[in-house]
């Protein structure tokens, strides 16, 4: 690393050199970002796909990782742990649920204090420390529970302890890592420029085929080395994984673009609401270009970017009223602003509209995520039960079944973003080819096919059990070919091409650019906040279908005895409304628009401004 650095300081006084026999034209990039060592960066010489490939590789590295552990977890929590089948699905529900709602903590430092990369870097340390951890407690007989003779013993509360200390560990190292990760990735690419524009959108698309590229080892080599070979040896490849990630992060440092961070977005929204709440009673102007805007030079050079006004709520633009909130003489640049927590720039006011206009889109994406949830606890656990043989000698790890939607998606991204996006774009005018909420609707009825067939497959695997008469031998193997399963498989794999991608685009796209790590946090916590309430879910469900007696519950340990397919229709039929609500708020939501001012026409406008609204205005 220290020889990285040196070149990265020849290149800086090379760059330095260069400028000044070229009298300072060189192309710097304009939209805020620096190096790590706070100074301006060249567009030739960091960001685009030269720095987020690096970005994209620890993310491939990251995501075996993760799903080494997630996709097998629930066979290992009843195999090796002893649990029951409903305790299991639980304990994976929260576990996935604490992962992916701590990137709003996360998100929140790296936004606010830490800045993406250093957040990047110290959560992958603590990720490591729960991987190390989570090995040692899988692979230690003093950790775990001991094999079965006769009685199978549940494990210990020490070793339950140990077990999942690392877990939640692995959780906290998520929290910080997901959301900051994929953020950086995006600020790769300027948006103010047209051609990294374009690039930045087929980002989100190739950020999610490395994303299932790290899947698919997991689901494959990695779950396959756990049932057959050590759980030990299973969980020790995902720990050299992040290793790797760690290594291959610093060594990209010299080329990333960094933006700085902007001090907590909580309080630009808090103000909005207080300032609103003082001028509630006063009346606004019927030209809304009156209202407050912070016209610095010097901010729209740096590359900060100011927001149109919009129509919908309303009662906040009253926060950007000019009041006696300062001296009137002191309008001159440079001069004291007024109180923030009485006078709020219309960018403030609208930064604001914007979270609040996310809320019913992220409310509608929840069911998305109960559904999502399935795949890693009762999907698998379906095909623990059938026939998984593939010849005379082999046999497909049930967690392997997530292959079959990952590698769709694999080839599906590759056909959206080389000849779906081009062709629709041509068709509807729109750069993206369908706008982002149109794509994220499109996933939610492939889910909902999912659960559909999901429910026909359980249907005819209980079939296969009572003509057989294994009802009430849950630990033999039913004649039924575990690719039964591939079609639920494949269609929530295409849900995930378009709502997954699409959620990932909208929130990093529609939050406030000083809140891109909580953006994608935000989009986290769909599938982590869906993970808890399918646990919910699951005990309501089996609370109310077992008022009858313990026979009749949907849920019992016994799969062959589970009328799950009962609980997919449930899920069919919620997502279908879901979804009728979900067109209806997308058709109504307003885009966030950015003003397109150039650091010539600042002062121009902003003499424009003092002069109409009188002494009191900026």
């Amino acid at each position: 690393m220290g020889f990285l650095y040196w070149n990265e300081w020849v290149e800086f006084w090379k760059t330095s050199l260069q400028t000044k026999e070229s009298g300072g034209q060189l192309d710097w990039v304009k939209d805020g970002s620096v190096d790590l060592k706070g100074r301006p960066v060249l567009k030739t010489k960091s960001g685009g796909w030269k720095a987020s490939l690096f970005i994209i590789g620890v993310e491939v590295s990251e995501r075996l990782t993760y799903y080494g552990i997630a996709s097998n977890l629930i066979i290992y929590l009843t195999t090796t742990m002893h649990e029951g089948i409903e305790v299991s699905a639980k304990n994976v529900n929260y576990w996935v649920g604490v992962t992916t709602v701590m990137p709003l903590v996360g998100g929140f430092v790296a936004d606010a204090y830490s800045g993406r990369y250093w957040m990047v870097l110290v959560s992958s340390v603590i990720y490591l420390a729960g991987l190390i951890l989570l090995t040692l407690s899988v692979s230690l007989s003093a950790l775990k529970p001991e094999k079965c003779v006769e009685v199978c013993n549940k494990a210990t509360t020490g070793e339950k302890a140990v077990f999942f200390l690392a877990l939640y560990l692995i959780a906290v190292g998520t929290g910080g890592h997901k959301p900051s990760l994929q953020a950086f990735g995006a600020d790769q690419f300027n948006e103010e420029d047209k051609k990294e524009k374009i690039k930045k959108a087929s980002f989100f698309n190739w950020w999610y085929f490395g994303l299932c590229s790290g899947t698919l080892l997991a689901v494959t080599v990695v779950v396959y080395v756990q049932d057959n070979i050590s759980w030990g040896i299973g969980f020790g490849i995902p720990t050299v994984a992040m290793t790797i990630a760690i290594g291959l992060f610093l060594y990209g440092t010299p080329f990333y673009r960094n933006k700085l961070p902007g001090g907590s977005p909580i309080t630009s929204i808090l103000q909005v609401v207080v300032a609103a709440v003082r001028n509630r009673k006063k009346t606004l102007p019927s030209d809304m270009d009156l209202l407050y805007e912070n016209w610095n030079a010097k901010s729209v050079k740096s590359g900060q970017r100011l927001l149109s006004h919009t129509d919908s709520i309303q009662c906040l633009d009253k926060a950007a009223i000019v009041v006696e909130a300062y001296e009137p003489n002191n309008h001159t640049e440079g001069n004291k602003q007024p109180n923030p927590w009485k006078l709020c720039t219309v960018t403030q006011v609208e930064e604001t509209k914007l979270i609040i206009r996310m809320v019913p889109i992220w409310l509608c994406c929840i069911i998305f995520g109960i559904i999502v949830a399935q795949t890693t606890t009762f999907f698998i656990k379906q095909g623990s039960t059938m026939d998984r043989s593939m010849g005379p000698h082999f046999q497909i790890p049930s967690a392997s079944l997530i292959a079959f939607s990952t590698i769709p998606i694999l080839i599906f991204i590759s056909i959206y973003d080389t000849w779906l996006v081009p062709i629709t774009k041509r068709i509807t005018g729109n750069e993206r080819g369908i706008s982002v909420l149109q794509r994220i609707g499109i996933g939610m009825l492939f889910s909902i096919l999912c659960m559909v067939s999901a429910a026909l497959t359980e249907h005819k695997r209980i079939q296969s059990a009572k003509a057989h008469s294994l009802l009430d031998s849950p630990k033999t193997t039913l004649p039924l070919s575990i690719f039964w399963l591939v079609p639920q498989f494949v269609l929530i794999g295409m849900a995930d091409v378009f709502t997954l991608v699409g959620l990932q685009e909208y929130f990093y796209d529609q939050v406030p650019d000083s809140m891109r790590s909580l953006g994608i946090a935000f989009y986290l916590s769909v599938i982590g906040v869906a993970s808890f309430l399918s646990s919910l879910l699951i005990t309501i469900v089996d609370k109310i279908t077992t008022r009858g007696g313990r026979d009749h519950g949907w849920f019992q340990n016994n799969l062959n005895r589970c009328k799950l397919e009962y609980f997919y229709w449930l899920l069919a039929v919620l997502g279908a409304i879901n979804l009728c609500c979900y067109v209806y708020i997308a058709n109504i939501y307003t885009y966030k628009e950015v003003k397109q001012v150039t650091y010539k026409e600042v002062k121009q406008i902003k003499l424009h401004t003092t002069k109409s609204t009188g002494s009191c205005s900026p």
